[in-house]
């Protein structure tokens, strides 16, 4: 009795990790020429600067490529695939009012992405953001420590989509 749960289990975990697997990369779409990709820093031009988002904006995007297509990342100005982009908004605002004082602010974090089809001379701009909203009693630097990754995260998977998945 005790086996058939443990390979029940067993085969649910393994079913679920592998919908997960396919599911990501399923949806990616790259023609069978394109075999390089150049992502260039990120550069912030926010007026306010986190000085960690552009750093981890640009490592996370490169992971995520390099983890989830076949392309070769190459610092050559031929790439077949070029990505670039800056920070174009880093601000805080008030989100939520009660009895006359602020209870929740919004972080929008927003970029500008260029990204370049050398093959067919193709260039697509376009703009990501987020939103977060924290607790009007915490600092921003409080809020930046605890939700960078995130922010980062949801940057990402939006410059990834755009690109990779049609969206």
């Amino acid at each position: 009795m005790n086996n058939k749960i443990i390979l029940t289990m067993l085969a649910a975990v393994l079913l679920f990790t592998g919908c997960h697997v396919s599911y990501s990369l399923r949806n990616v779409s790259i023609p069978a020429e394109v075999k390089t990709v150049k992502i260039t820093y990120f550069e912030n031009k926010a007026r306010y600067v986190n000085p960690q988002l552009s750093p981890k904006l640009t490592d996370k995007l490169t992971q995520t490529v390099a983890g989830q297509t076949r392309l070769t990342s190459t610092n050559r100005d031929d790439a077949h695939y070029q990505i670039s982009g800056y920070i174009s908004d880093y601000s805080v605002s008030t989100s939520a009012i009660s009895q006359q004082s602020a209870t929740t602010n919004r972080l929008t974090v927003a970029a500008h992405i260029t990204f370049l089809n050398t093959l067919e001379n193709k260039t697509d701009e376009f703009d990501v953001n987020t939103n977060l909203d924290f607790d009007a009693n915490l600092s921003l630097q409080q809020a930046e420590a605890s939700h960078t990754e995130e922010i980062v995260k949801n940057l990402t998977d939006q410059i990834f989509n755009h690109i990779f998945s049609n969206w």
